[in-house]
């Protein structure tokens, strides 16, 4: 683990304790900090006790003592309201603060010369796979590599921080609003799309949120910027204007400039220190499908060229990279029927990417609907054969959809996995692919989009009794 040493000799408030809240209660404690650590949740108590944490019921405390509050990122601080926890650390002045935010203050007490590379990527879509997709380079080519933050493993329960060390963090929003210090040597903003408004009150708050990654970075620091969308191209501009036009680099898919990265089909192409020639052609690369891996595939090419990497280098790594599960993971090819997992698309901005890679689909969507419904999917119907709604959602997206697509409610997975079986099979067509992209949270039937993948990949592999084939993920 991470000793935090920031709080040593003082209590700290740990609330909520999942695996990210148990590894930062030891780590403070490590360090020699008294932890009051509590969750409203009996079993995440249990867990907690297990693990041989102190319980401590922060509802009933005095908190004059507390010197600090550890959120869980997941728990509101601001919108719709302030939790209890929040507002008792404002009543006594305490900071609110995230195991990001302690991983910063362990950087700050090392010697800069000691301190690892810190790369930190946010944006709406494509944070994971971007993240892996830089570790997964970096590691190839020989650097020592931590990948965590919003991904894998909690950050404090990595091995402490050593010299020449690179440190790969996923930051979403939530993290970003708890954290006030992480100076990111290169800092990666891919797109942003309106998404958790409900968390941030509206699109201008959580794109603030977005912006502290940027806020927070020191004289030097690196910023790479996605220039696809308008919010971003005009944040780009911001930067430019505001920093040296050396430390501000844009990437895109589909845009051709003078200095960055940039995508045109399936070819990324370097125009960051000399002329602009392509350096790595993704048809090849069967874990990164459409233009909305392109990008993600320019922006790690981009962090990692400025991280001393060399084109070529960079290239053969994209070629060998596994993928995540849950993003267009393939799960498995039965009787000419493709089944494709993308259930980490939670809202129709990031399902319109998957639509866009295939054709003949047949579209497992629905869930607990977000503010927008489909809209920003409608561009990419007209390669969808049949919709097969579940969940919550399934009357509403039935009359979204009324008039633009065939649709059938199936209720849940099964259900449609069974359904969109049948119509696949009976059509005849060839490649045909039954596509799980439910532009929709998951929390009316899973506890998570990851459960929700397992289950349709448990339902592909068990129930239609095939095994896995010999691709693998994709």
């Amino acid at each position: 683990m991470i000793p935090i040493h920031a709080y040593e000799g003082r209590r700290v408030a740990v609330f909520g304790l999942g695996r990210t809240g148990i590894a930062t209660a030891k780590a403070l404690e490590a360090g020699g900090a008294a932890v009051s650590c509590w969750d409203d949740a009996e079993p995440s108590r249990a867990r907690a006790a297990a693990e041989g944490l102190t319980l401590d019921d922060l509802n009933r405390r005095d908190w004059g003592d507390i010197a600090a509050l550890v959120l869980s990122p997941g728990i509101p601080l601001t919108h719709p309201k302030p939790h209890h926890m929040v507002e008792l650390a404002h009543a006594v002045g305490a900071p609110i603060i995230s195991d990001i935010e302690l991983f910063a203050l362990a950087l700050a007490d090392l010697p800069e010369k000691r301190r690892p590379k810190v790369i930190g990527i946010t944006g709406t879509n494509g944070k994971s796979t971007t993240t892996a997709l830089i570790g997964h380079i970096l590691r190839a080519t020989g650097r020592n590599v931590v990948v965590g933050g919003n991904i894998g493993d909690a950050i404090l329960a990595q091995s402490p921080p050593r010299p020449g060390s690179y440190y790969v963090l996923e930051l979403s929003s939530y993290q970003l609003d708890l954290t006030h210090t992480l100076a990111c040597d290169v800092a990666v903003l891919l797109n942003v799309t309106p998404d958790h408004i409900d968390r941030h009150g509206d699109f201008d708050g959580y794109f603030r949120a977005k912006k502290r990654l940027f806020d927070m970075q020191k004289a030097g620091g690196l910023a790479v910027i996605g220039i696809d969308d308008n919010p971003t191209s005009a944040y780009f501009s911001t930067l430019r204007r505001q920093r040296r036009e050396e430390e501000v680099i844009p990437i895109s898919a589909g845009r051709v400039f003078a200095r960055g990265v940039y995508a045109l089909g399936d070819r990324v192409y370097d125009a960051l220190d000399c002329a602009s020639h392509p350096v790595v052609d993704l048809a090849g690369v069967l874990t990164l499908p459409g233009r909305h891996n392109a990008q993600n595939a320019a922006a790690a090419l981009a962090v990692v060229r400025v991280l001393g990497v060399s084109g070529r280098a960079a290239a053969q790594a994209m070629v060998t990279f596994p993928g995540l599960p849950h993003r267009q993971e393939r799960v498995a090819t039965i009787e000419g029927v493709t089944y494709i997992n993308d259930s980490k698309a939670t809202n129709a901005e990031a399902a319109v990417q998957a639509l866009g890679c295939y054709d003949r689909i047949r579209w497992i969507v629905g869930g607990r609907a977000k503010d927008g419904g489909l809209a920003a999917a409608k561009s990419q119907f007209h390669r969808v054969a049949k919709a097969y709604l579940i969940g919550e959602a399934a009357e509403h997206f039935a009359r979204e959809l009324e008039g633009e697509l065939s649709c059938e409610q199936c209720g849940d997975l099964a259900g449609a996995i069974a359904a969109a079986t049948r119509d696949a099979r009976k059509s005849g067509d060839a490649g045909q692919v039954v596509l799980l992209s439910p532009a929709a949270a998951s929390f009316d039937q899973f506890t998570s989009y990851e459960a929700r993948g397992d289950a349709f990949r448990t339902l592909v592999t068990d129930q239609l009794k095939v095994s896995r084939t010999p691709e693998g993920v994709a």
